[in-house]
Order: structure tokens, then sequence, then C-alpha cells
């Protein structure tokens, strides 16, 4: 019998520690179950258990009924109808098809749902893109993204990513995602997501960061230029850049040696010299 008291208090105590987030994942797995559907490790799904995070995301974005909202991988809708309670209208991508097909008879009138892959599908013109991005596709998100119009973006993205975004140079995380970003936009993280709060958990932790687009903080001649040996040089960060120049035949002997920086490595050099440096190109290969 009192084995049997203690069993029971110890179910009492473990029924006591349940929470919200207990809660979440049942109705995440019931719903999966209903859709016959499995998370897909090739696309990227951990679902966010922890509604306070995506209530953070809507008020970082600072939506008003004015904004055109974008959200990559709407999943379940968790974020995508706070979304549509701020904003004027959502326009929401999702590569799976039943997960969409789940989604879409539940979503509020101002969100259209478009089923398709996000690298693939041309983004509408919108004012914010609120998302948690699937880690697989991060990178070539955060390069489509740039390359639009907007006021500003909060992503939630595998922590170690965001770190590169804010890497200072002459770090491990310094990478051409840091000088992309860097040149087309103010970055910054604003709180970090342990993987505890996503079902099924991923192995490393996520972070919120917020981009907020603004004009290049330093000129370049050439930008095709800029962002080809910025992408050139970073895929030979442990060479010293006259090696690389001399490598890919961009610059015969003579050309290098007017050529700021070429005795250092890529990594050493902060987003505004290696702008120096693509200058200096471009003026050597003009003549």
């Amino acid at each position: 019998m009192k084995g049997d008291k203690t069993s029971g208090a110890a179910q009492r105590g473990r029924q006591a520690k349940a929470g919200p987030m207990d809660h979440d994942v049942r109705s995440i797995t019931e719903q999966l179950a209903r859709l016959g559907v499995s998370p897909s490790k090739g696309l990227g799904q951990n679902f966010l258990i922890d509604e306070r995070v995506a209530e953070r995301q809507v008020e970082f974005a600072g939506i008003t009924k004015d904004d055109v909202v974008l959200e990559i991988g709407p999943g379940l809708g968790v974020l995508t109808r706070r979304l549509a309670e701020r904003a004027k209208k959502v326009v929401a991508i999702e590569m799976d098809r039943k997960l969409a097909e789940n989604l879409r008879p539940t979503l509020p009138a101002n969100v259209e749902l478009i089923v398709g892959d996000a690298l693939e599908v041309p983004f509408p013109e919108f004012d914010r893109m609120v998302s948690n991005l699937p880690y697989s596709i991060s990178s070539p998100i955060i390069f489509k993204l740039l390359d639009h119009r907007f006021e500003k973006a909060v992503v939630m993205l595998q922590k170690e990513f965001a770190d590169r975004m804010v890497a200072a140079p002459d770090t491990d995380d310094y990478s051409r995602l840091t000088v992309n970003v860097y040149y087309r936009a103010e970055c910054r993280l604003l709180e970090k997501v342990p993987r505890s709060r996503f079902w099924p958990a991923p192995k490393v932790d996520s972070a919120v960061v917020e981009l907020v687009p603004r004009a290049p903080p330093f000129h370049v001649e050439d930008e095709k230029l800029f962002f080809r040996l910025v992408e050139m040089l970073f895929q030979q960060r442990r060479k010293k850049i006259g090696t690389v120049l001399k490598m890919k035949n961009l610059m015969a002997a003579e050309e290098r040696s007017k050529v700021p920086f070429v005795d250092l490595r890529i990594e050493a050099l902060s987003p505004e010299q290696i702008g120096e440096l693509c200058n200096a190109v471009h003026a050597l290969r003009a003549k």
C-alpha cells in the first residue's frame, strides 16, 4: 500500500508539472495524426509549441492594419492567425500540400495561402515578413528576401545561422552572409528560443532576428562585382586575398600589387574594407 501511495503521489506530481506546452504538443500530434503526416526532416518541420514566442514575434514586427505580411512555412497556423488579427492581409507560402489543405479552411478571410516552394514562388509585394523559417532553406530565403523591398522582417532561424548574420570580422561566424546582410540591412538578435519550444525538438536552439532594410553604409562602384568578390573570397576564406585573385585569374601580378589588403585573408576585413578592395579591383579592371 505504501508503494501504491508513493506511486500515486509521483503521478500527481507529474500531472501538476504539465503545462500549456504539453497541451500544445498533444494538439499538434493529434492534428498530424488525423492528416497522416509525420514531421519531415527534409522540409525542416519543427512545430512551435510555445505560443508566447509567436505573440512576441508579432509584437516585434509592429504590424498595422495597413500592412501586407509575408509568412514562409505557416505549418499549422499558430503564427498565421495572430498575424491576420493585426494585418490588412497575410500571404502565407506552404510547401507541404497536406498541411496546406488542412490549414486553408481554418484561416481568416484576409489570409491568402499559396501552396509551393518559397524558393521558387515569386514573392508578392509585402510590407513586413514574419516567419519561422525551416533551417534547410534559411540561407537562400534570406538572400531572396534581401532582393525585395520591405519595411521590416522578423524571422526565427537556427541560432548558429543567426549568429553568422551579426558576426564581427575575424571570428569563425563571420561569413559571406554577414557581409551581404550588413550591406543591405540593419540586423539584430531579438531573443534566443530554446529547442524545447518546438516539437519535435531540433538538435539546436533558435533565435528571433530583426532585419530593417537601409541604404548601404559604404559605396561600391559595381555591386555585381562586390557580391561576386564576397562570394568568391569567402569560398577560400583561409587563403590570402592575393592568392585567391591569382587562382581565379582575375588580375595579373602587376595589378595585384596595386590592390589593398592582398596579404590578408577575407575574414580579417570589415565590410567597409571589402568595399574598398572591390573599388580598387574595379578601377584597375576599367583601365
